[in-house]
């Protein structure tokens, strides 16, 4: 009986024997990559972090006209003092938690009250007084609410005209500002 002797092929033969990647198939996995990073990012933006620019003077001094809000969409457990993202009118606006749920807000000729102590706030310049039209006071914000002021108090859009908002009609959690305005100009300042 003869017996077959197999042959083992050495590395330097399988390199020989396989045919060099085609510009094609590069091409085609090259953009496959990106489909996929396009895909991240796309559901990094859509779903779990929201970008904002702000349009606005209703959050000055923390927020200026041009900045780009980054807020977090998937965590609304607020606290007082946070920044938000919510809609008015069909505007995406940021805001201020100043009170939640089971809290009394009095705005009057002595500034904003809640809970009955008089508010001194950091860093806000201007005194919190009623619209002519709006919300009534006092108010006790109700279960799954906040009340919502902007720090620039003299023109903000806030729940002095329309009152609580629902916590699940917010849109997230304000977790940075990059500041655009003015960025240019200060690099070519330092360059010159």
């Amino acid at each position: 009986m003869l017996l077959k002797k197999k042959h083992k092929k050495t590395v330097t033969q399988v390199n020989r024997d396989k045919s060099p990647p085609s510009v094609w198939g590069d091409i085609l996995y090259l953009v496959s990559k990106l489909l996929m990073v396009g895909f991240v990012l796309a559901t990094l933006y859509f779903f779990v972090f929201g970008l904002l620019r702000y349009n606005d003077d209703g959050m000055k001094p923390a927020l200026k006209d041009g900045d780009l809000v980054v807020y977090y969409r998937l965590d609304k457990r607020y606290s007082i003092g946070d920044l938000l993202v919510y809609s008015y009118k069909g505007k995406e606006r940021v805001a201020r938690v100043i009170a939640t749920e089971g809290s009394t807000i009095d705005i009057n000729e002595n500034g904003l009250i809640i809970n009955g102590s008089p508010q001194q706030e950091q860093d806000i310049y201007k005194e919190t007084l009623l619209y002519k039209e709006g919300a009534t006071f006092p108010m006790k914000v109700p279960a799954g609410q906040l009340f919502v002021l902007g720090d620039n108090r003299t023109t903000a859009v806030d729940s002095r005209a329309f009152g609580t908002i629902p916590i699940q009609d917010t849109h997230g959690k304000v977790v940075t500002v990059l500041r655009r305005r003015g960025f240019w100009w200060q690099f070519m300042k330092k360059e010159i």
